[in-house]
């Protein structure tokens, strides 16, 4: 409502000797609408905490999201859980988890930034107890788990964040062959990469020379034609969309087989799982929650996703929202993805253990068992 409107209304009404002003009187004597007024307009386009919980309450209805479980639950082991910055926006689900998670009791939520390394630094970084549960790629999560690193994988997260881009020297993923592919480093992305082209038969090693660039760098560098290929992760992906640089050779969100298996996956340090079991139950919901919310409603997670400092281009944010299918860690069987991977990665010699293996000792799917049933679509 007005709230000039209401206070001529309520001077009006009052007007039976009670005051001796006039209403337009009390509006020039006793109002000040500046501040109001400025911080309307700078409230626009941004999205609050006591929003972001209401539109997570509505969307609830929709997507099973309802709460009773949860309230019905023992009180979580512990009141705080650490959810690592990766340094990658795609695992977007866990960053805007935040107030979910305080519904579900925790009192401190923080994101330590363990993004120096790559993937493969996050994975070490779990495993050493740095944080608690974590999204991650799952090339590295796998790699760690044959290491013997004490940590396991819980849940899908999503599918297809990674893409091929290429100049018009690589139209397929055998073009790659003598050509010079980017890179983020030699050890998370160079996993993706070496999966992804060993599935045709050619291996980085040998047939082509691959380079190690962060994302400006390498986005600067394919624009100038310097390299024929790059491998990008968000956001570098949605920025080479939007200025138009290369095309894609390979999308890993509509190409097969990549499509059909989860590019990142939701892991835990395994004395955290071990001896917090409900929190990490009650983490995990509010993180797959999450993930509905990312489906459902791409501008409020995106908005969320800018408002807490991930990403500072809103526009890249929304494109995040719309390509990659948030939605699907229901759908996807993760032991699937495990199991591919692993394979992958045994076949070019990077891990000794077999699939089955690494299945044995780095996975529990109980929890994501219970809430399939819980969270229904």
């Amino acid at each position: 409502m007005n709230s000039r409107r209401s206070l001529l209304k309520g001077a009006a009404r009052i007007g039976t000797g009670m005051i001796k002003s006039n209403p337009q009187k009390i509006l020039g004597q006793g109002t000040d609408w500046r501040f109001f007024n400025e911080l309307k307009k700078g409230a626009e386009g941004m999205i609050g905490r006591r929003e972001f919980v209401h539109a997570l309450a509505g969307t609830a209805g929709l997507a099973g999201l309802g709460a009773r479980p949860a309230a019905a639950e023992a009180p979580p082991e512990t009141l705080k859980v650490r959810l690592a910055w990766t340094g990658s926006t795609c695992q977007a689900s866990q960053y805007v988890a935040e107030e979910l998670l305080r519904l579900e009791g925790f009192r401190e939520v923080e994101f330590p930034d363990l993004s120096e390394g790559g993937g493969i630094g996050v994975a070490r970084s779990l495993a050493a107890g740095r944080a608690d549960l974590t999204m991650n790629f799952v090339g590295p999560l796998v790699v760690e788990v044959d290491a013997g690193s004490p940590l396991v994988l819980l849940a899908g997260g999503h599918v297809g964040c990674f893409e091929l881009i290429g100049t018009e020297r690589v139209r397929a993923i055998r073009d790659l062959k003598g050509r010079t592919v980017a890179v983020a480093d030699p050890v998370t992305t160079f996993i993706f990469l070496d999966s992804l082209v060993g599935y045709v038969g050619l291996d980085p090693r040998k047939d082509m020379k691959t380079v190690f660039h962060p994302a400006d760098e390498a986005i600067k560098l394919l624009a100038e034609g310097r390299i024929d290929a790059y491998l990008a992760f968000p956001p570098a992906t949605q920025e080479l969309r939007a200025r138009k640089i290369g095309h894609v050779v390979v999308a890993t969100v509509t190409d097969r087989p990549w499509s059909q298996y989860f590019c990142c996956m939701l892991a835990g340090n395994r004395e955290f799982v071990r001896r917090h079991p409900v929190a990490t139950k009650r983490a995990m919901r509010a993180i797959l929650k999450s993930a509905d919310i990312c489906a459902l409603e791409p501008e409020r997670a995106a908005r969320a996703l800018v408002g807490r400092g991930y990403t500072k281009q809103y526009e890249y944010a929304l494109q995040l929202m719309r390509d990659i299918p948030y939605g699907k860690w229901r759908e996807y069987d993760p032991e699937d993805t495990v199991r591919f991977y692993s394979l992958r990665l045994h076949e070019k010699g990077v891990i000794k253990s077999s699939p089955q293996k690494i299945l044995t000792q780095g996975t529990d799917w109980r929890f994501l068992n219970e809430l399939k049933k819980e969270l229904k679509g």
